[in-house]
C-alpha cells in the first residue's frame, strides 16, 4: 500500500512539475514577452477578471499583452530584466511586484517597493529564462 507523509520538498523539482502539482505555481506558456503574460495573469487574478482562466491557458492574452506593452512602452526583445521590471512597476503603481529567484524565500530579483496591499508574486526560474506567476506563496515555496 502506498503511504503519504502529507509534506514533498520542493527543492530540486523543476517549475514545470512544481505547476503540475499545483503547489501556487502558474507556468506562463508564452515563448515570447514571458513577463508581460506573466502580469496579465497575475494582475487578472487579483481582480477575479472572468478571463482569467483563459489567459492561464494561453487563450485571449495576445492582444492584451501587446495593449500592455505599447501603453508602457516596454520592448521585451531581449527579455525582461531589471530595467523592464521597473518600467511595469512605474505602470502598475497599485500593485507591488517581486520576483523571487528560485523557490526559495530569501532570493529576491526584484522588489517594487511600493506600499500597497496588492502583490503580484512572480519566479524567474532560470533554467529555462521563464517568468511565472506564484498565486501563492506558502504553496510554491513549500514553507510556512
Amino acid at each position: 500500500m502506498p503511504v503519504g507523509f502529507g509534506r514533498v520538498n520542493a527543492k530540486g523539482r523543476p517549475v514545470s512539475v512544481m505547476a503540475l502539482l499545483n503547489w501556487g505555481i502558474v507556468k506562463v506558456k508564452a515563448e515570447k514577452n514571458c513577463l508581460a503574460h506573466a502580469l496579465v495573469i497575475a494582475i487578472a487574478r487579483l481582480n477575479n477578471d472572468p478571463n482569467y482562466k483563459a489567459y492561464r491557458q494561453g487563450n485571449k492574452i495576445r492582444p492584451v499583452v501587446q495593449n500592455l506593452l505599447e501603453t508602457t512602452g516596454n520592448n521585451l526583445d531581449r527579455g525582461g530584466g531589471i530595467s523592464g521590471l521597473e518600467r511595469f512597476q512605474d505602470h502598475f503603481k497599485e500593485y507591488r511586484i517581486i520576483v523571487f529567484a528560485s523557490l526559495n524565500c530569501d532570493e529576491i530579483y526584484f522588489d517594487g517597493q511600493v506600499n500597497s496591499e496588492k502583490r503580484i508574486n512572480l519566479l524567474y526560474y532560470d533554467v529555462d529564462h521563464q517568468y511565472h506567476v506564484i498565486t501563492n506563496v506558502t504553496g510554491a515555496m513549500a514553507r510556512r
